[in-house]
């Protein structure tokens, strides 16, 4: 039987493994509504391998799961299993349960309804209900962290689905990841104001925590080291964190609260769990984006609380990808990216992750729209830019597929690579030149648009694979006792069955003074030769 999927670092290196070898999920999203219908998702299926991925992201909603308290319903998750199987993809499941997007509109309705035994958050003293301007104008009424009650039920079903997964897919392995809720914490306020909330809030913060959080301020965002810093060494919640006292309570109960869940998952079967997060803008305040969910800031938090979660990955709406990526790796954890736009810039986000970052998931979300117009208004909501108009036109299917399909085919190669200076990537989006230092090879990549992304494989000491699209290629020597340079081979192709295919050899007009242009995405061998 082969090893269940897992989450390895070795070498420097994080990597999913699967079917008891690493893989790297070229993956896509899902909309909300789209797997909870197995006709639906059929054309879904086909539209992700159209665009060569090899897993989506599917939602699993705990009212369609457990529709009466204690009464599960499979047949949707064991469809969707069944249909992956069919479509030679592999699936990460994500439990919408208590949590989506701040809110908890896939709840039972058992559990929305008894409104006493499953409490609601008071974002005012006394008023769970209100409306939020900006969240989308929003009626809301979120579940508390603090409710007993709900956890455990939340944890139950979670149980089950975790159970039902290794029931019918325990050999087969299909399941690669499941996502623990979606984008945890409260909108409106920074934290529950309810009676119960405030007694916490206001009594001494737990030793243990609080000791950690003294012994951990090498890693944190600069604000939050500066409150533990100035805080008191025991004391409230206010007396030790100051101004950061309430999105790090929340953060604190909104983490052990997930952790339940996910614990109570693990025990039945032990995927790697994930967790993803809505970003907050720099400067904003907790409630203006969701309080207490994953975020960078509170990763402290989140890593003494819920020691069942394996990976935090950001959904990148927000303008700065690229500070982004820096942001969620500085710890030395995997990017896994589960949601981002499918603009104009998803291919070469793509390149520029794996390359990068050697990433172990890109997802866009909503790919069942990829190729459609975008609305700038409906992606700025979202944080995109919506002043900018190549990131407010939709990527194209025909280059997606393309990346895809080349990356699908050296995904060993890449593998081979993650952890070391082998493997690199740039893209357009961030600069119109990149120069890439491979060991006594200069190669530049100018970008003639912000879709370019130029993805570098040293394979050998003189030899590359180059992934390039939109893309001006030129070769310098860096030795200075050989600053001449030479193509020896250069040619176009792709792998199939990890043998290189040959398409054309471009050792002539093309590779003119050594530069080349790539305006479709194309694969290329480039073997080289420097002399005095």
């Amino acid at each position: 039987m082969k090893a269940i999927p897992s989450i390895v670092n070795k070498d420097g290196a994080w990597k999913l493994m699967a079917d008891g070898k690493p893989m790297i999920l070229l993956a896509g999203e899902v909309h909300n509504s789209s797997s909870s219908s197995l006709s639906y998702m059929e054309q879904v299926w086909e539209q992700g391998k159209k665009l060569g991925m090899n897993c989506l992201l599917l939602p699993v909603t705990w009212e369609l799961l457990e529709p009466e308290e204690g009464h599960f319903d499979f047949s949707l998750v064991d469809g969707l299993i069944m249909q992956a199987r069919q479509h030679e993809m592999k699936i990460s499941f994500l439990w919408f349960g208590t949590w989506k997007n701040a809110q908890s509109t896939y709840a039972p309705e058992w559990v929305k309804k008894d409104t006493k035994r499953f409490k609601r958050a008071q974002l005012e003293k006394g008023k769970s209900f209100v409306r939020v301007k900006k969240f989308y104008d929003l009626a809301y009424s979120p579940l508390t962290y603090l409710c007993e009650e709900t956890m455990q039920a939340d944890a139950r079903a979670f149980a089950a689905l975790m159970a039902e997964i290794r029931r019918v897919d325990g050999e087969e392995h299909t399941v690669v990841t499941v996502q623990v809720e979606n984008e945890t914490g409260i909108m409106a306020a920074a934290r529950d104001h309810s009676d119960e909330a405030d007694a916490l809030f206001y009594a001494p913060v737990p030793a243990d925590f609080a000791s950690y959080m003294q012994e951990h301020t090498d890693t944190m965002v600069p604000v939050v080291r500066k409150a533990v810093e100035n805080g008191k060494e025991i004391g409230s919640w206010q007396d030790m964190f100051g101004d950061q006292a309430e999105e790090l309570f929340s953060a604190y109960y909104t983490a052990r609260y997930v952790n339940t869940v996910a614990e109570a998952g693990k025990r039945e079967y032990p995927l790697p769990l994930t967790v993803n997060c809505w970003l907050n803008r720099e400067g904003a305040s907790a409630g203006s984006y969701p309080s207490g969910g994953p975020i960078s800031k509170v990763r402290e938090v989140w890593k003494f609380c819920a020691p069942n979660i394996d990976i935090y990955g950001p959904d990148i709406y927000l303008p700065d990808f690229q500070g982004i990526c820096e942001e969620y790796t500085r710890r030395g954890e995997p990017l896994y990216i589960p949601e981002c736009p499918t603009h104009s810039c998803a291919a070469s986000r793509n390149l520029y992750c794996i390359g990068k970052f050697h990433c172990i998931c890109y997802s866009p979300f909503g790919i069942e729209d990829m190729g459609r117009p975008l609305d700038p208004a409906q992606m700025a909501l979202f944080g995109a830019d919506a002043s900018d108009p190549a990131l407010m036109t939709s990527q194209d299917v025909e280059t997606y597929s393309r990346i895809n399909h080349l990356l699908r085919g050296m995904m060993d190669r890449l593998l081979s690579s993650y952890g070391s200076d082998r493997l690199d990537a740039a893209s357009g989006e961030f600069v119109k030149e990149n120069i890439f230092h491979m060991d006594g090879i200069q190669i530049r990549a100018k970008f003639t648009g912000k879709e370019g992304g130029c993805l570098i494989l040293r394979e050998s000491e003189q030899e590359f694979y180059i992934l390039a699209y939109k893309t001006w290629l030129h070769f310098i020597s860096d030795c200075q006792d050989a600053q001449g340079i030479d193509v020896l081979a250069f040619e176009e192709g792709q792998f199939e069955n990890g043998n290189w295919q040959r398409g054309r050899r471009l050792n002539g007009d093309e590779v003119v003074a050594n530069t080349f242009a790539a305006e479709e995405p194309v694969l290329l061998r480039v073997k080289l030769f420097t002399f005095a």
